[in-house]
């Protein structure tokens, strides 16, 4: 068991016969009262987002996740399909369960998926990927580095602000994290 306030930001707990990762976490003192945590948790199971208010003191079961070495290979219907580095064992994942992380999928990328026993409840993705810059506004005459930027769409369909200088077919590195663009590849 540990108390809510020594929870921090990816561990996942069980709560209520559901398993449920930390997306965000706020301690919130009020004017008047105890501190209050404020928490973004996603159900590993649904894939559905909450935003929860817990006491410090509350106590949850934390689950042990185990990671493995995997490789993303295709989607088929509502489902992503990874293989096991080790043993070539191949698993499927609802596509619900990692909405977020599809924005960076591409086919043969390396993640870790995560195991709670032999369940299969989702995947870490590398900190930065390299996507291709699909459709973009033309290169303005002039621009710098410094410039405001432009919306890009990438191969995966996740739109970022890009630099001016930034054209299609370029590669680019998002920052997985925050989904911010980082430099060209």
């Amino acid at each position: 068991m540990i108390q809510t306030i020594d929870l921090k930001k990816g561990m996942v707990f069980e709560r209520d016969g559901k398993l449920l990762r930390v997306l965000a976490i706020n301690h919130h003192k009020p004017g008047k009262g105890n501190t209050l945590m404020q928490m973004d948790i996603q159900d590993l199971r649904s894939g559905s987002i909450v935003h929860t208010t817990m006491r410090p003191s509350e106590k949850v079961e934390q689950v042990n996740v185990d990671k493995r070495n995997a490789q993303y290979l295709y989607d088929e219907g509502t489902t992503s399909v990874f293989m096991d580095l080790e043993t070539y064992e191949q698993y499927e994942i609802d596509q619900a369960q990692i909405k977020e992380e599809k924005k960076y999928l591409v086919e043969n990328m390396e993640v870790l998926m995560e195991f709670v026993g032999s369940e299969l409840v989702g995947i870490e993705l590398p900190a930065t990927v390299t996507l291709e810059v699909v459709d973009t506004q033309p290169e303005i005459k002039g621009a710098t580095i410094d410039g405001g930027g432009k919306p890009a769409t990438l191969n995966t369909g996740l739109v970022v602000n890009v630099p001016s200088f930034i054209k299609n077919g370029d590669q680019i590195v998002v920052n997985t994290a925050d989904g911010v663009y980082k430099s060209r590849a």
